[in-house]
């Protein structure tokens, strides 16, 4: 197996492996941030609380993954935007680990507020409220907004570079559109992410992932990326041709 076939496979395996684990940490979170009595149900259930946020942790490392594996052959295509790609990626890896932190400080309230007793709730409740809302921005800031962005960049140079069939480059071209749109209308308070519009305009983007992901564990990159379609390699090769032809006149 050459490095570009492990390459690939370890692509795949992380873009699954980041779709899995966001699944499962936001199923995990469930009694913290959407309960009725969380500041009650949290310190209740604070394994499953940090066992989500580990799920999210093994995220972020899956995303940041992606992104360093994939900039070896992206950059020889544009290293600009690869470069981009990778920081954009680490942006929203970011995001993600702030939204860790909130949670994992609104378990800490939840479970002052439980060995109090019978607390001034409404303090906690205000404390837990803003925490809940840092969760709710990262949300939407990192998995849309940054996702967008970073996913437009890597299906540009996917679908410039041929490394994959075309249509799964325009796939990730439209599901970044769509998931950066959906953001926009988010922030603005339009529609909510968790909503049918918020996933109809997530779930093109979903669909790209598991596609690039399946299709790089069995069939790897198309061996394309060589001379031939290297822009540089190309620059390369005409200037020695201009300087063969020039030798041949002085000849």
């Amino acid at each position: 197996m050459n490095t570009n076939k492990k390459r690939a496979m370890l692509v795949g395996v992380l873009f699954i492996l980041a779709a899995v684990t966001s699944i499962f940490g936001l199923i995990l979170y469930d009694p913290i941030l959407n309960g009725p009595d969380y500041l009650i149900q949290g310190s209740e259930n604070a394994n499953q609380v940090i066992l989500g946020a580990v799920f999210e942790l093994i995220l972020v490392c899956s995303a940041i993954g992606t992104s360093i594996t994939l900039f070896p052959l992206l950059r020889k295509q544009n290293e600009s935007l690869a470069l981009g790609y990778v920081c954009f990626r680490f942006l929203e890896a970011v995001i993600i680990t702030v939204g860790v932190i909130s949670v994992l400080s609104l378990l800490t309230l939840s479970q002052e507020f439980v060995k109090a007793g019978a607390p001034n709730a409404s303090s906690f409740q205000t404390s837990g409220s803003l925490l809940k809302a840092v969760h709710d921005w990262t949300f939407m800031l990192g998995p849309n907004f940054m996702l967008g962005i970073n996913t437009m960049m890597c299906s540009y140079l996917l679908y410039t570079s041929k490394l994959v069939p075309r249509f799964i480059s325009v796939m990730g071209l439209t599901g970044a559109t769509l998931i950066f749109l959906a953001a926009i209308l988010e922030m603005f308070g339009i529609i909510l992410q968790l909503s049918t519009w918020g996933a109809i305009l997530a779930i093109p983007v979903a669909l790209y992932e598991m596609t690039l992901a399946i299709w790089l564990i069995v069939k790897g990159f198309n061996e394309v990326l060589n001379a031939h379609h290297n822009p540089l390699v190309i620059q390369k090769q005409n200037y020695m041709l201009e300087d063969e032809i020039k030798a041949q006149k002085i000849l």
